[in-house]
């Protein structure tokens, strides 16, 4: 008989000599009913009991749990049966608390090799919070804390973490909240790599773009609880000049046109396409940003040259793609200024209406004829769009002085063929019950003054 010491109480066990010697050897194993001095039980996943042959030295080693257990139950040298422990754990976790009695047995380098999956971790993690395994727990944390995880991983992490404590925080430190000047910085090499244009660089560039921009346009996305990006002016800056830099080689893309569509014409089309599809994503964050108006601006300074060459005819039976993205492009334009989100004077409104009307009175007959013709032909305005644009126009009519209202429709009624789009229906009826009210307040106005000529 042999006695220990545990948290100042003397617990008196009866070890064999066997038992002496294989503890000495460092030979117990977990299960090992011949050496094993005390008992763990725990309910399995069917709610019945299990019961695992441990050792109690083992187990006031490595669980402070197990310690205090075995101070307040000292085993009774009187007898030779074993102490029982109850552990109690939801029956779905039993699985990791066995896993957690077996890493108890092995060493602090075993143990860090063992792990194998981050729910598995997460499982012990929990367990040995509970059993205060202080070493289990430290590698688990550090496991955790350095390995990828998947969705549905960090869905469970961000759940089961946070109700562990403080000395489980490190797991989520890639979560942490970012510096907001660290953040911006990110946001502005983002719309840097967004807004690239150089054509120097390897392939999966593209791919690095197209990345930038997405990730561009989620960071901007609204969040009135927690705004990620703050748009100061150096947000705006970056912005700017990379749509200077997209209008810049657009237009260069134009002037290079014709020689280039003589050469190679799909190549051109995509080089002009490119182009378009970059301002195309401008106009999707620059709402965002309250800065709308730039990209309007700037596609009212070249609408000349884009129509004075696009509709060109030598391009009469091709650049399909450029001429429908035209369109959509324009589209988003007429919008900001139709309904209000960009304010331009009347004179601008007015020039902008008329240099875009025609090419799209024009284009979209043109579209339906091919369609009509070959049903696999590929380029058409579909309805949203077509309804988006005929409403912007509407309501940008509607807004400007009666007598350029007049001029407008009054072209619009001409010739049939115009009539069939845009649909300026709305606006003509609306201007027309404007002019007779105007006219009535007009002559009320007439009586008013008559009739006071008369009293004075």
């Amino acid at each position: 008989m042999r006695s220990l010491s545990f948290c100042g109480t003397e617990v008196n066990l009866q070890f064999s000599w066997m038992d002496m010697e294989a503890r000495a050897a460092g030979t117990c194993k977990f299960g090992d009913q011949t050496t094993s001095d005390v008992t763990v039980r725990l309910r399995n996943r069917d709610g019945r009991p299990e019961w695992f042959h441990c050792h109690s030295f083992i187990l006031t080693k490595r669980s402070k749990f197990f310690a205090n257990w075995l101070c307040k139950h000292p085993s009774d040298p009187r007898t030779e049966s074993n102490n029982c422990i109850e552990v109690h754990c939801p029956g779905s976790e039993s699985d990791h608390y066995v896993k957690l009695l077996k890493l108890i047995y092995l060493s602090e380098e075993s143990v860090s090799d063992s792990w194998d999956s981050v729910k598995s971790a997460l499982g012990v993690l929990q367990a040995s919070m509970a059993l205060q395994c202080e070493t289990i727990t430290k590698s688990c944390i550090q496991y955790l804390e350095a390995v990828p995880w998947d969705e549905k991983e960090e869905e469970e992490i961000l759940e089961v973490v946070p109700t562990l404590g403080p000395e489980a925080m490190p797991i989520l430190a890639r979560m942490q909240p970012v510096n907001i000047n660290a953040t911006k910085s990110v946001f502005i090499s983002a719309v840097r790599l967004a807004t690239t244009i150089e054509n120097s660089f390897p392939p999966f560039t593209d791919e690095l773009k197209s990345s930038a921009q997405e990730q561009v346009e989620y960071m901007l996305l609204e969040d009135e609880e927690t705004p990620l990006i703050a748009v100061d002016e150096d947000v705006k800056y970056e912005a700017r000049a990379g749509l200077a830099k997209m209008f810049t080689t657009f237009e260069k893309g134009l002037s290079l046109l014709p020689s280039e569509y003589d050469q190679s014409p799909e190549a051109a089309e995509q080089r002009v396409l490119q182009s378009l599809l970059d301002l195309e994503w401008m106009c999707n964050i620059l709402p965002k940003m309250e800065m709308m108006k730039d990209f309007v601006s700037g596609w009212a300074c070249i609408s000349d040259h884009v129509l004075a060459t696009v509709p060109d005819e030598k391009y009469s039976s091709g650049l399909w793609a450029v001429k429908v993205k035209m369109m959509e492009v324009t589209g988003k334009a007429l919008d900001a200024i139709g309904f209000g989100n960009v304010v331009l004077p009347a004179l601008s409104r007015v020039q902008f209406l008329r240099t875009w009307l025609p090419y799209i009175r024009k284009l979209k007959p043109l579209l339906d004829s091919k369609s009509a013709d070959n049903e696999a032909f590929p380029y058409k305005m579909d309805s949203d769009l077509c309804q988006n644009i005929e409403g912007a126009i509407n309501s940008l009519v509607l807004a400007l002085p009666s007598s350029d209202q007049a001029e407008i429709l009054m072209d619009w009624m001409q010739r049939d063929e115009q009539l069939k789009y845009p649909d300026l229906s709305e606006a003509f009826e609306v201007w027309c019950y404007r002019t007779k009210s105007a006219k009535r307040r007009l002559l009320a106005g007439f009586n008013a003054i008559d009739n006071a000529t008369i009293t004075l």
